[in-house]
């Protein structure tokens, strides 16, 4: 009797423990599911991406190329699924790329990536969105023929070019880090240029920039700023959130807080990786915008992608009037475009496909304080020294310091302190050195764990340069 009582006990207590073990394992089966459409996302808009905005600046990317460097490499698990999914990319009767499906599973439609035009480059749609796209229903958003063409810069200065060798070749050698995976290095200074390419690449080769992408976004913010659409002290000040009046925590969030990383707002992973936005196919509002408010606004620094959303979506009404590409034109920044979701909003925290020549030019205008070589001035007097004062709340961790969408190396030891960076995933870098009147980029393609001791390298760089 005290037998069968005691298995009726133990019977008792194993049935509520399977409901959980049931749910894990559905847990388990959905996420794997999910992350092989994440995959699929992926490689549909980097295929996409990386073959169609190659061609609009007149060079080529072979679907080989690609798979070898943007899509190898890459976060997990992703990088374990990536490689076996089929792909096919659909061309236009013009020969323009019109879309790139990736099938994923059987029984749900391919994930697409559709070329929506030379300005604005490839958008990923939903899951389960996009079974109808063609040839010949893919619409193409209106270009700018200024655009669609560049002309070359003047050939590398060989003084300049046999200064830095020795860095230049130490970094495609990896010894910055080590399994790092350099595809470019450039040096600009006085009007001369030096760079060096990986076999493949060359000066009209377009990379995405991930969040080198926040910086080129907080510039957005100054050419806003210089308009007088806005001024970064001034509230986001999202129409839905209003509805909470002042009781909601989120109308207390400035443009500034946003782009000092300081919004006080949850996100779900260290810098929260957006995976749903950059390869679900959910929009800007759909993602970034809704997070809650754990801490007062201003008071502490959490890297996340949404923080630079929510301070594009602030300007996004004068980006209708004056797009990214009419500010890239003035700079000369022919080989860059900056791409959108479905929904034609930008996604300026990382989905900006560019030049090193191009971010050369950009950093240059770091150089200039905000003008053009004709004299105008496309950002507000004292921008450089707003984007690079660390007046907000600081990383907890590394030696880097935080400006308004750009890192600060004031802190690096060998490097002029007024030195700042914009950095991006898998070792995008555009330093600039006021005080030397030096820009350096490098791009490359690292794998998760790799990184490139972009510190060591400015180091090195700056010291050639001196002999």
């Amino acid at each position: 009797m005290i037998r069968s009582a005691l298995a009726a006990t133990v019977l008792l207590l194993a049935v509520p423990a399977a409901a959980p073990a049931l749910a894990q394992s559905q847990q388990a089966a959905l996420d794997a599911r999910y992350d092989r459409a994440l995959a699929a996302g992926y490689k549909a808009l980097m295929l996409c991406s990386a073959i169609a905005i190659a061609e609009r600046n007149g060079t080529t990317r072979a679907p080989a190329s690609v798979e070898a460097w943007e899509l190898s490499g890459i976060q997990s698990p992703h990088n374990a699924i990536i490689g076996e999914l089929p792909y096919e990319i659909v061309r236009r009767p013009t020969g323009q790329i019109a879309h790139v499906a990736v099938r994923w599973t059987d029984e749900m439609p391919a994930r697409i990536a559709v070329n929506y035009g030379e300005d604005t480059g490839c958008s990923v749609l939903p899951i389960g969105v996009g079974a109808e796209v063609s040839a010949a229903e893919a619409p193409m958003r209106p270009s700018s023929a200024a655009a669609a063409k560049s002309g070359t810069m003047p050939a590398a200065d060989k003084a300049l070019a046999e200064q830095v060798t020795a860095p230049f070749a130490r970094a495609f050698e990896g010894a910055f880090g080590a399994g790092t995976r350099t595809t470019a290095v450039l040096v600009r200074k006085g009007g001369a240029q030096a760079e060096r390419y990986a076999p493949g690449f060359d000066a009209s080769t377009p990379q995405r920039t991930w969040s080198v992408a926040k910086s080129i976004a907080a510039t957005l913010v100054g050419g806003a700023v210089l308009s007088g659409e806005t001024s970064v002290e001034e509230p986001v000040g999202i129409n839905y959130w209003r509805g909470g009046g002042a009781s909601d925590p989120r109308n207390a969030i400035t443009i500034d807080h946003a782009l000092r990383m300081s919004t006080g707002r949850y996100s779900d992973t260290p810098g929260n990786r957006t995976d749903a936005l950059y390869y679900g196919g959910s929009s800007v509002d759909e993602t970034a915008i809704n997070w809650p408010v754990l801490h007062t606004p201003g008071t502490v620094f959490r890297y996340a992608n949404n923080d630079t959303l929510l301070a594009v979506k602030a300007i996004e009404q004068w980006l209708t009037f004056y797009p990214p590409r009419e500010f890239f034109a003035k700079l000369g920044m022919h080989h860059t475009v900056a791409e959108t979701d479905s929904r034609g909003e930008y996604i300026l925290s990382s989905q900006v496909w560019t030049t090193a020549r191009d971010l050369a030019r950009f950093g240059q205008l770091y150089l200039d304080d905000g003008k053009l070589p004709s004299g105008e001035r496309i950002l507000p007097e004292g921008w450089v020294k707003y984007v690079t004062t660390p007046s907000g709340p600081q990383p907890p961790s590394g030696t880097f310091g935080y400006g308004a969408g750009f890192w600060l190396l004031n802190k690096e030891e060998g490097v002029p302190s007024d030195t700042f960076a914009a950095n991006g995933n898998r070792g995008q870098y555009v330093v600039i050195v006021p005080s030397r009147q030096v820009v350096i980029v490098r791009r490359g393609e690292d794998p998760p764990g790799a990184g490139f001791d972009i510190a060591a390298f400015t180091r090195d760089v700056l010291a050639a340069l001196e002999r």
